[in-house]
Protein backbone atom coordinates (compact mmCIF):
# COMPACT_ATOMS: atom_id res chain seq x y z
CA UNK A 1 0.00 0.00 0.00
CA UNK A 2 1.14 3.65 -1.11
CA UNK A 3 1.31 6.60 1.43
CA UNK A 4 -0.56 9.73 0.02
CA UNK A 5 2.04 12.19 -1.17
CA UNK A 6 0.72 14.39 1.96
CA UNK A 7 1.40 11.85 4.20
CA UNK A 8 4.80 10.83 3.16
CA UNK A 9 7.57 11.14 5.98
CA UNK A 10 9.71 13.64 4.64
CA UNK A 11 7.40 16.15 3.72
CA UNK A 12 6.32 18.89 5.64
CA UNK A 13 3.31 18.02 8.03
CA UNK A 14 -0.05 18.62 6.93
CA UNK A 15 -2.40 21.12 7.82
CA UNK A 16 -4.90 19.75 10.32
CA UNK A 17 -6.11 22.90 11.40
CA UNK A 18 -5.17 25.40 14.37
CA UNK A 19 -6.92 22.87 17.64
CA UNK A 20 -5.03 20.12 15.67
CA UNK A 21 -1.79 21.59 15.00
CA UNK A 22 -1.37 22.67 18.35
CA UNK A 23 -1.70 19.56 20.08
CA UNK A 24 0.38 18.18 17.35
CA UNK A 25 3.25 20.72 19.03
CA UNK A 26 2.14 19.52 22.55
CA UNK A 27 2.62 16.21 22.08
CA UNK A 28 5.68 16.59 20.70
CA UNK A 29 6.81 18.66 23.50
CA UNK A 30 5.71 15.68 25.68
CA UNK A 31 7.62 13.19 23.89
CA UNK A 32 10.91 15.25 23.91
CA UNK A 33 10.07 15.65 27.59
CA UNK A 34 10.34 12.21 28.09
CA UNK A 35 12.97 11.30 26.24
CA UNK A 36 15.19 14.07 27.69
CA UNK A 37 14.23 12.74 31.43
CA UNK A 38 15.40 8.79 30.28
CA UNK A 39 18.23 10.53 29.08
CA UNK A 40 19.14 12.26 32.35
CA UNK A 41 18.71 9.12 34.13
CA UNK A 42 21.25 6.96 32.21
CA UNK A 43 23.61 10.34 32.72
CA UNK A 44 22.96 11.82 36.14
CA UNK A 45 20.50 9.14 37.45
CA UNK A 46 17.69 10.82 37.70
CA UNK A 47 14.75 11.67 35.62
CA UNK A 48 13.35 15.58 34.60
CA UNK A 49 11.07 15.43 37.25
CA UNK A 50 13.36 14.05 40.27
CA UNK A 51 16.02 16.60 39.42
CA UNK A 52 12.87 19.31 39.39
CA UNK A 53 12.40 18.46 42.72
CA UNK A 54 15.78 18.44 43.85
CA UNK A 55 16.14 22.16 42.50
CA UNK A 56 13.18 22.71 44.32
CA UNK A 57 14.29 21.45 47.53
CA UNK A 58 17.90 22.76 47.30
CA UNK A 59 16.64 26.63 46.79
CA UNK A 60 14.00 26.67 49.55
CA UNK A 61 15.37 23.93 52.32
CA UNK A 62 12.75 22.90 54.66
CA UNK A 63 10.19 22.96 52.45
CA UNK A 64 7.12 20.45 53.15
CA UNK A 65 5.79 18.14 50.30
CA UNK A 66 2.83 19.46 50.55
CA UNK A 67 4.71 22.53 49.26
CA UNK A 68 6.36 21.15 46.65
CA UNK A 69 2.92 19.35 44.96
CA UNK A 70 1.22 22.27 44.52
CA UNK A 71 4.09 24.27 42.93
CA UNK A 72 4.49 21.31 40.58
CA UNK A 73 0.91 20.75 40.06
CA UNK A 74 0.71 17.01 40.83
CA UNK A 75 -1.35 14.93 43.24
CA UNK A 76 1.01 14.43 46.97
CA UNK A 77 1.01 10.78 46.02
CA UNK A 78 2.53 11.52 43.02
CA UNK A 79 5.07 13.50 44.80
CA UNK A 80 5.22 10.90 47.74
CA UNK A 81 6.89 8.34 44.87
CA UNK A 82 9.52 10.76 43.83
CA UNK A 83 10.43 11.43 47.40
CA UNK A 84 10.98 7.80 48.14
CA UNK A 85 12.77 7.39 45.13
CA UNK A 86 15.40 10.50 46.15
CA UNK A 87 15.79 9.33 49.44
CA UNK A 88 16.36 5.93 48.73
CA UNK A 89 19.25 7.30 46.19
CA UNK A 90 20.29 9.32 49.29
CA UNK A 91 20.00 12.90 47.70
CA UNK A 92 17.46 14.70 49.60
CA UNK A 93 16.78 13.81 53.62
CA UNK A 94 13.09 14.11 55.43
CA UNK A 95 13.32 15.28 59.04
CA UNK A 96 9.90 15.11 60.69
CA UNK A 97 8.05 18.23 61.96
CA UNK A 98 8.45 17.44 65.78
CA UNK A 99 5.07 19.45 66.46
CA UNK A 100 2.80 17.48 63.39
CA UNK A 101 4.75 13.75 62.56
CA UNK A 102 2.62 13.80 59.37
CA UNK A 103 4.63 16.36 57.96
CA UNK A 104 8.71 16.49 56.94
CA UNK A 105 10.77 19.04 56.35
CA UNK A 106 13.23 18.03 52.96
CA UNK A 107 16.56 19.00 52.66
CA UNK A 108 19.20 18.08 49.96
CA UNK A 109 21.90 16.16 50.66
CA UNK A 110 25.60 16.64 49.49
CA UNK A 111 25.53 14.03 46.86
CA UNK A 112 22.09 16.09 45.99
CA UNK A 113 23.92 18.77 45.52
CA UNK A 114 25.75 17.17 42.74
CA UNK A 115 22.81 16.58 40.88
CA UNK A 116 21.59 19.86 41.55
CA UNK A 117 24.61 21.53 40.19
CA UNK A 118 24.54 18.94 36.58
CA UNK A 119 23.63 21.12 33.69
CA UNK A 120 24.23 19.71 30.16
CA UNK A 121 21.51 17.67 28.87
CA UNK A 122 18.99 18.56 31.17
CA UNK A 123 15.43 19.58 30.23
CA UNK A 124 15.94 23.11 32.03
CA UNK A 125 18.88 23.48 29.93
CA UNK A 126 17.13 23.01 27.08
CA UNK A 127 14.61 25.28 28.25
CA UNK A 128 17.08 28.15 29.13
CA UNK A 129 18.51 27.59 25.87
CA UNK A 130 15.26 28.54 24.31
CA UNK A 131 14.21 31.44 26.73
CA UNK A 132 17.34 33.09 26.84
CA UNK A 133 16.35 33.58 23.22
CA UNK A 134 13.00 34.06 22.69
CA UNK A 135 11.40 38.16 22.73
CA UNK A 136 9.96 39.16 25.83
CA UNK A 137 6.78 39.32 24.75
CA UNK A 138 6.62 36.34 23.14
CA UNK A 139 7.68 34.21 26.17
CA UNK A 140 5.19 36.23 28.47
CA UNK A 141 2.70 34.98 25.37
CA UNK A 142 3.39 31.56 25.42
CA UNK A 143 3.57 31.51 29.10
CA UNK A 144 -0.37 32.87 29.45
CA UNK A 145 -1.26 30.04 26.94
CA UNK A 146 -0.14 27.01 28.91
CA UNK A 147 -1.65 28.98 32.05
CA UNK A 148 -4.81 28.87 30.06
CA UNK A 149 -4.85 25.69 28.95
CA UNK A 150 -3.62 24.01 32.17
CA UNK A 151 -6.56 25.24 33.44
CA UNK A 152 -8.86 24.61 31.15
CA UNK A 153 -7.65 20.92 31.08
CA UNK A 154 -8.26 20.84 34.82
CA UNK A 155 -11.83 22.17 34.58
CA UNK A 156 -14.57 19.92 34.40
CA UNK A 157 -16.58 19.99 30.91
Amino acid sequence: MTRPASLALDAPPPNLGEVLDFMRLIWAVDHALQKTSRRMKSAIGVTGPQRLVIRIVARFPGIPAGHIARLLHVHPSTLTGILKRLERQGLIRRRPDPKDRRRAFLGITEKGRRIDAAGAGTVEAAVERVISRAPRAKLEGAGEILIDLAAALTEPD
